[in-house]
């Protein structure tokens, strides 16, 4: 079965292929609807804007809003600081860490409920699992950033994570903490295929904002591969990542 709902002000689709698959679909937006009202910087009465007005004391933060600061920060010094969800404005952001950690903490709600073959796109950012080596792997597209109905890579994954940063979907919106008034216009796309989705997101919006350092970045860590398109159309990948192409 397979659904898509809009939640987060994006489309999520969710894919169950065992088990009670309506079910499965369901606890997925459950989860979402609970993370939008939390997290949304866009939502007054979410936990992050009562914080971002001053009007939570950190001992009465939620334990996921703690989990995700901590994480952050784990994030920040893991990439010389080029994470940061503090906006110069004067604001807390974590959505470029939110997102991929909720679509993996939505993932494991579907493995904690026996499901083995499923497939959870939120925006872009996408998570497979397959029951074993032997099953069908999920297939996920790369967008030519240029031309938004051209995909550029296929590439074929089984249980792991795909995200990618750039300005196709939302125009210019991950800024350089080190330059935050100047326009990141290098590079314009960077995916990355990580062991799940919440460490190939948190690393794509880094390495993004590192601009054409960013893919040497990417090679450095284990277990990551990314395949970064700049302004001018000429593309880069790290030295793991034709195999997971399959065109």
């Amino acid at each position: 079965m397979q659904q898509t709902r809009n939640l987060m002000g994006m489309h999520i689709t969710v894919e169950v292929r065992d088990g009670d698959e309506k079910q499965g679909c369901d606890r997925v937006f459950e989860y979402f609807q609970y993370i939008d009202e939390t997290f949304s910087t866009y939502k007054p009465n979410s936990a992050i804007s009562q914080i971002n007005r001053g009007e939570l004391a950190e001992s009465q933060y939620p334990p996921d809003i703690k989990k995700i600061f901590m994480l952050a920060e784990e994030t920040k010094k893991a990439t010389r600081g080029y994470f940061n969800i503090w906006r110069p404005e004067g604001f807390w952001d974590p959505s470029g860490i939110v997102k991929g950690w909720a679509i993996w903490q939505a993932s494991l709600l579907l493995e904690r409920a026996g499901h083995k073959y499923f497939f959870i796109d939120a925006g872009g950012d996408i998570q497979g699992q397959v029951e074993d080596a032997g099953s069908q792997s999920w297939r996920v597209g790369i967008r030519n950033p240029f031309k938004h109905e051209e995909i550029v890579k296929v590439l074929s994954i089984t249980s792991q994570g795909v995200a990618t940063s750039g300005t196709a979907e939302r125009g210019q919106h991950i800024y350089n903490p080190f330059k935050p008034g100047q326009q990141l216009l290098e590079i314009v796309s960077l995916t990355i295929i990580g062991p799940n989705i919440y460490e190939a997101d948190r690393f794509a919006t880094a390495a993004f904002a590192m601009g054409r350092e960013g893919i040497n970045f990417i090679e450095s860590i284990e277990g990551l591969e990314g395949y970064m398109i700049d302004s001018q159309g000429i593309a880069t990948k790290t030295s793991g990542f034709e195999q997971y192409v399959t065109n």
